[in-house]
């Protein structure tokens, strides 16, 4: 890869990435290309060669699991099929939506409903109680808005919103009529779908306030909470739902209750059209290939990508998906295989030595809370490559090849539904994974207190034995430390060493802390790029764990006999590429935590005083920043 080291001083991801980045084609599938992205291409090529030998018996697997999977996979890929059968398995579930004539029509099919995962005005889910993270709790929040955000409805992005809108009922009419309604019927429909749509834009969140964790959590008993609707009983489809009547329901967006009976009340043919399009919306894709070629092209609009996936690859996403364990599970041990994982999970031990040591000489954290931290730290739990064990619910997974997708879907996702409510008030399993191991990617989470990196981001650029020591701290070592920086960014600093929601900073420390995250917010906030400005308060927390991570990475490179601070910044950099299409890129700089990936890698570099030293960087160049502007939290 050319790297253009004269540029450097004036532009580290340019300097590093530029080449690359002229050359790069975008796949007409995809909205972008680059590090994460090829890896998932590389990973999606061998899977789906694999998936291919299975379902054509030249591989045979005696996991019945696995074999489900693949069963799913043949029925997917019958689009021909399909094509012969026509619309009548979507119409039938169609019928069930037209056959409503009230809510209380509605609330008898409602618990159903929510099973199949159904349009429903209440979303249900069932995670770690946030102060009591040893026990699963129940979560109510809002449903999805026809457009990617809440901010997409305010005034300053109405040529946005009204253009987007636009594509979005055309797209809807041509389905509808496909499934034989009148141009009238359509226009109606779609008129009713964006009145209700309208309804739930400003009462529910925006996704820069729903990066604060800690709003989440409001609970209310069930009682208080139905009270909040007098047009459904919310007490009778959460007992439905887990069996009996919680204590408590975590409300996450406690405004959209309070505006839900309004939202409802005379406003049911607005409601029965919003969740017969979003029926059409979710299904259509699985009827014969033109109609998922139109029903794709509102996201294909939204993220820029020319084409819809292949018919190979749409199968292969969908049973890799609903079997995620599964699949992970396959790719882990037969591509990443136990010495990695080994090898990787040192690395991480490593990383978190460093981090602890770094922790301990903090000179603007307290002792009290310094030794909080270094406990959070002593309790983190690692997932590295593949999980021991596969959750139960996979053994419950099967499918039916004489029966149509769309019919094996809702089968598979009632089954998946009611093992997720049956965790309810039950003790967490907190290395229980939530990832597949063929992701391309990693996480932390701060009601487990866990950091997980599966298998699929463990490779080069990332990671490589074919690498140096700096140069993979630059690439894995930084994305580790990064997770770890998440355990005490400005929504991990909120939570203790089990995951509970549990203020364990003293007020000096916590307003200290405040000041250094509001110093982060101001670093990135109205950078400009994709002819738009960055939200500093939305990737506030993605920041600090990447200035964390870049920083502790640094510092464990260090040790290394080898080390050479080049070679760590230029795979940082290296990392970080991406060529993506504009509107891809402004459709993230709206909804996406993370900062664009170009100011992750430069702005992160600027604010570490040996990037200085390594390129000889000197007031007057681009990339020089003065060392009272430098953010250094961690």
């Amino acid at each position: 890869m050319a790297i253009n080291k004269d540029l450097i001083k004036d532009d580290l991801y340019e300097a590093v990435n530029g080449a690359w980045i002229k050359d790069a084609k975008i796949p007409d599938d995809k909205p972008a290309t680059g590090g994460f992205n090829d890896l998932v291409d590389e990973i999606d090529k061998q899977m789906m060669a694999d998936f291919e030998d299975y379902a054509d018996g030249k591989k045979t697997s005696d996991d019945p699991r696995f074999n489900e999977m693949i069963k799913l996979y043949r029925v997917a890929k019958k689009f021909d099929l399909r094509k012969k059968v026509g619309p009548v398995p979507l119409q039938r579930l169609l019928a069930s939506v037209t056959a409503l004539d009230s809510y209380a029509d509605y609330q008898k099919q409602w618990k159903n409903w929510v099973l199949m995962g159904l349009p429903s005005p209440v979303s249900f889910d069932i995670d770690a109680d946030m102060k009591n993270a040893t026990v699963y709790a129940l979560f109510v929040s809002s449903p999805s808005l026809i457009l990617p955000d809440k901010s997409y409805y305010e005034p300053a992005k109405k040529d946005q919103h009204d253009q987007l809108m636009k594509l979005w009922a055309a797209m809807v009419k041509e389905l509808l009529l496909k499934l034989d309604y009148t141009e009238e019927q359509a226009a109606q429909l779609i008129k009713e779908a964006q009145a209700f749509d309208a309804l739930l834009a400003p009462n529910v969140k925006s996704a820069e306030e729903a990066a604060d964790y800690s709003k989440m959590y409001n609970p209310q008993t069930v009682a208080e909470l139905a009270a909040s609707t007098d047009q459904l009983d919310l007490a009778a489809v959460i007992k439905q739902l887990v069996g009996a009547t919680p204590d408590k329901v975590i409300v996450m967006e406690p405004a959209y209750f309070k505006a839900l009976n309004s939202i409802l009340k005379d406003h049911f043919d607005l409601f029965k059209s919003w969740a017969l399009i979003n029926v059409v919306r979710d299904n259509a894709s699985y009827l014969d290939d033109e109609m998922r070629e139109i029903n794709g092209r509102y996201s294909r609009a939204l993220s820029g990508s020319k084409k819809p996936v292949s018919q190979q690859k749409f199968a292969y996403y969908l049973a890799r998906d609903i079997f995620s364990q599964v699949a992970g599970d396959y790719y882990g041990k037969t591509y990443f295989g136990p010495q990695a994982k080994a090898d990787v999970h040192h690395m991480v031990e490593q990383m978190i030595a460093v981090y602890k040591q770094r922790l301990t000489n903090n000179t603007w954290l307290s002792k009290a809370t310094r030794d909080k931290a270094v406990l959070k730290l002593d309790k983190l739990g690692i997932q590295v490559g593949y999980p021991d064990k596969i959750p139960s619910l996979y053994d419950h997974l099967k499918v039916d090849e004489l029966e149509s997708l769309i019919a094996n879907l809702n089968q598979l996702s009632i089954v998946a539904s009611k093992d997720m409510f049956s965790r309810w008030n039950k003790p967490v399993d907190r290395m229980r994974w939530e990832m597949s191991a063929a992701t391309v990617n990693a996480y932390y989470h701060p009601f487990k207190n866990i950091i997980v990196f599966p298998a699929a981001i463990l490779q080069a650029p990332f990671y490589s034995l074919k690498q140096t020591s700096s140069q993979n701290y630059g690439g894995i070592g930084a994305v580790i430390a990064h997770e770890i920086s998440h355990a005490f960014d400005n929504n991990g600093a909120l939570f203790d060493e089990y995951g509970n929601l549990n203020n364990w900073w003293t007020p000096e420390d916590s307003a200290h802390f405040k000041e250094l995250a509001q110093k982060m917010i101001a670093e990135f906030d109205g950078l400009p790029i994709a002819g738009q400005k960055v939200n500093g308060k939305l990737t506030v927390s993605e920041n600090i764990a990447d200035g964390g991570g870049l920083s502790c990475a640094l510092e464990a490179a260090k040790e290394e006999n080898n080390f050479n601070a080049q070679e760590f910044f230029i795979n940082w950099a290296t990392i970080w590429r991406m060529k993506a299409t504009q509107q891809y890129e402004q459709l993230l700089l709206s909804i996406d935590v993370h900062a664009p990936q170009k100011l992750r890698a430069n702005v992160q570099a600027q604010n570490q005083a040996d990037f200085y030293t390594a390129f000889g960087i000197q007031s007057g160049d681009q990339m020089y920043k003065a060392p009272e502007d430098r953010v250094n939290i961690w």
